[in-house]
């Protein structure tokens, strides 16, 4: 049998495992299909078969071994699943083999950020991004803006930044030869590198933004997260106030989500229940409950925060343990279940709703929508100026919360809206090409700040880059561009993390989110005199 031959069977064979999966799930589990819904099934599985071979026989061009999972891993599974909800989906073996990565928190590798990005010609280079402190990229000295030549001798023309990941990823322990341009050098650089155990933590921030309040942001849930959160918790010590940050956190898993919640509730409080119709309802609690003094919270979030992270925000807005200011959040009330189809593919289908403590399903809206509009159009506005269509719940001590739609903060901070100006310097990668421009003839310390003559260099190298600007437009943004060009430098001089924190101490949305201690602290009381009168009845 002709390698092509196998390989169309094998995609045929993944599709008709991933139908088998779902039928199975129905019938096994629900045991209510009559034997015309059976038949049924079984008479679409054949007519996809003779399309299947139809199409393989008399299409126009020969079905190769791209075309062939293209037609099934991005056309036929995720078709099929999407009809069902917008969340159950299909992983091919590079998508299962990255889910599994992005969930254990760690790889094996150099450790750096890279991407593309285009040059004058038209064509485009891969550059780092940034190495991750502690890996062997960062201690080799590999610095944001460098360029990368060539892997192993392999030239990185013409490839993008997955596949030039793939060359630099590879067992522990094993060398990789990695040749560099960086601006200011005289000729190219070349790093011989080991490859090492790679951690990828999901508390990528965390430091006291003044005495005794604390910082943390959490960009997903893996396998470390609340162990993190934890680690976090400890170094800052005794505390009197945290801004718990979970703007664009997509979520991940929902077992991380309820060790961090359980880090902030009583013993025994509900963190979120699931139902489902082809398994038992599912409670999860607080196992431990908070240990210590207890501090104010306020958890930011903003449209991007989603899923897991949703789960920890509606559990203590719920119990009114903490202040849930921002933006509504993305609307995820749908848990996933991984299903292995093949060795390396899985398919994550949809099993259950889940509910906040106070029982509020929080999914938006997904019927007749594409999946476009789903992920990237929402009116916001429209929900917080009519309310009347939501479901109506309380909060421990009994405030309003709403379901439907995501969680609705307590205290609405907007979002900051860029204007075509500075959209155009990001574009245009100003700050980070400045970055590396700079360096290359200055240094920089912990007390540098951005100064006119910095803000002259800058000016010089936007028009040195055809980059058009007024002065009306840099003095219309300077704090944003100042904190910019110093974040980006910190970055490549000390690391991501000081990069990270000078963003943080200048973010105006941080800045009012602290604001809201007192409020939480006051929400905080009344929570504790409603469970004194609850427990004195």
């Amino acid at each position: 049998m002709a390698p092509r031959t196998r390989r169309a069977l094998f995609s045929a064979t993944v599709f008709l495992a991933t139908c088998a999966v779902i039928g199975s799930f129905i019938n096994q589990k629900v045991a209510a299909q009559s034997a015309s819904d059976e038949s049924t099934l079984r008479d679409s599985l054949h007519s996809f078969t003779n399309v299947y071979s139809l199409v393989e026989q008399n299409y126009a061009e020969p079905l190769n071994t791209d075309k062939t999972d293209k037609a099934i891993y991005d056309g036929a599974i995720p078709g099929m699943l999407h009809v069902l909800d917008p969340h159950s989906n299909f992983y091919d073996p590079k998508a299962f083999a990255q889910m599994r990565e992005d969930q254990h928190g760690k790889y094996y590798g150099v450790g750096m950020t890279i991407q593309p990005q285009p040059t004058a010609n038209g064509k485009t280079k891969i550059v780092v991004l940034y190495p991750f402190e502690g890996t062997p990229s960062y201690k080799a000295g590999i610095r944001p803006g460098d360029e990368i030549l060539t892997v192993d001798g392999k030239s990185t023309e013409g490839m993008d930044s997955a596949a030039v990941a793939t060359l630099l990823k590879g067992a522990r322990g094993t060398h990789v030869s990695v040749t560099m341009v960086r601006e200011g050098a005289a000729r190219p650089l070349v790093f011989d590198l080991v490859r090492d155990e790679i951690p990828r933590p999901s508390v990528d921030l965390a430091f006291l933004l003044s005495p005794g309040v604390g910082y943390i942001h959490v960009s997903s849930f893996i396998e470390t997260t609340s162990h993190e959160v934890g680690e976090a918790l400890d170094k800052f010590g005794d505390i009197h106030g945290l801004v718990l940050d979970l703007r664009g956190n997509p979520g991940g898993l929902l077992n991380e989500a309820v060790n961090m919640s359980d880090k902030f509730l009583q013993k025994g409080q509900i963190v979120v229940s699931q139902r489902g119709r082809a398994f038992p309802d599912q409670v999860y609690r607080a196992t431990r409950g908070e240990e210590g003094p207890k501090f104010p919270i306020v958890v930011l979030v903003n449209r991007n925060t989603a899923s897991a992270a949703e789960i920890v925000s509606g559990a203590l807005q719920d119990h009114d343990r903490a202040l849930i200011v921002g933006e509504t959040t993305f609307g995820k009330g749908l848990v996933q279940t991984v299903f292995q189809i093949t060795e390396n593919t899985g398919l994550a289908l949809t099993t259950y709703h889940y509910y906040t403590p106070s029982g509020r399903l929080i999914q938006r809206n997904y019927d007749h929508v594409s999946l476009y509009d789903y992920y990237y159009v929402r009116d916001d506005s429209a929900k917080a100026k009519d309310k009347s269509n939501l479901e109506v719940k309380l909060t421990d001590s009994g405030r309003t919360v709403y379901g439907g739609g995501g969680i609705t903060p307590d205290e609405k901070i907007d979002n900051l809206k860029s204007n075509h100006f500075q959209d155009s310097l990001l574009i245009k990668y100003a700050f980070f090409n400045f970055s590396k421009h700079y360096l290359a003839s200055h240094t920089v310390t912990k007390d540098f700040q951005v100064d006119d003559a910095v803000m002259q260099q800058f000016k010089a190298f936007l028009k040195d880059n055809q980059i058009d600007y007024t002065d009306s437009d840099i003095a219309g943004v300077s704090d944003w561009i100042k904190q910019s060009i110093k974040s980006e430098l910190f970055t490549s001089q000390f690391g991501q993390l000081e990069g990270l924190k000078v963003r943080a101490e200048w973010d105006p949305q941080i800045a009012k989110a602290v604001t809201f201690l007192p409020e939480a602290q006051t929400l905080e009381d009344h929570s504790k005199l409603a469970q004194k009168n609850t427990a004195s009845r």
